[in-house]
């Protein structure tokens, strides 16, 4: 059995989380609102749950992360990220921005995929990260051609942790295009980590592997205690 939170309710340890029947499942209930979604990410703990479900709380162990300094470019992601660096300087078809379209690109990451149905992305969900965007700590990477948002991500930074939420593309490649420019952000603002949750294969190509959730809360509870990041300005992803 996992505890049932009430609004005043504190997470249990971690170490509580289920391990056999649903591994990394630790509590139910609670709401969605800023502090406590900057509780949970700080104690290494996300949501995640489906329409119609209360809200879950999870911390996964092992945890997946992808090292800012371990992403994988392919030689047509390079071939790509250098023409749309071209024309995003010189104002061509294709821009990349922060934050200008945060909620836009939320329920484009709860739309419908090609290959299933939506996302775990409610609207309970897109309300609770719109809070913490106005806030100061969701954001959004976009990409745009020809005026359109085609592609991007979003997730949460508190001090220099960042947390990555979720992903799309209209066009081919646009999602790891997002994740580029996000990634040489970070990087550039010493932020050596970024949380992705769940181990998948996709994950793992670009460069993320997983982690014990012992490592994962130590670098979480060092690096959410430094200051933020104060300016989200697009810096390019291709080598010096």
């Amino acid at each position: 059995m996992i505890p049932w939170l009430e609004i005043d309710t504190p997470f249990p340890d971690v170490s509580k989380a289920l391990t056999v029947e649903a591994p990394g499942l630790l509590a139910a209930g609670a709401d969605l609102s800023p502090a406590r979604l900057l509780q949970a990410y700080r104690k290494g703990i996300f949501p995640w749950f489906s329409e119609g479900q209360p809200i879950l709380w999870w911390s996964t162990d092992p945890r997946m992360v992808l090292y800012t300094d371990q992403f994988k470019v392919s030689n047509s992601l390079a071939k790509t990220l250098r023409k749309i660096e071209r024309s995003r300087l010189d104002g061509g078809r294709w821009d990349v921005r922060f934050d200008s379209a945060f909620d836009d690109v939320m329920r484009a990451c709860a739309a419908p995929r090609r290959d299933g149905p939506g996302t775990w992305i409610s609207d309970e969900i897109i309300a609770g990260y719109t809070g913490l965007h106005a806030l100061g700590y969701a954001h959004s990477a976009e990409v745009w051609l020809d005026g359109e948002l085609v592609g991007g991500a979003y997730g949460v930074c508190i001090g220099h942790m960042f947390y990555g939420e979720s992903m799309f593309a209209r066009v081919s490649d646009a999602s790891k295009v997002a994740l580029a420019y996000l990634v040489a952000f970070l990087q550039r603002h010493g932020v050596d980590m970024v949380d992705c949750q769940q181990e998948t294969g996709h994950l793992a190509s670009l460069g993320a592997a997983p982690i014990p959730r012992s490592r994962f809360l130590e670098h979480v509870h060092r690096v959410t205690a430094r200051p933020g990041i104060g300016s989200w300005t697009v810096v390019s992803p291709l080598p010096d």
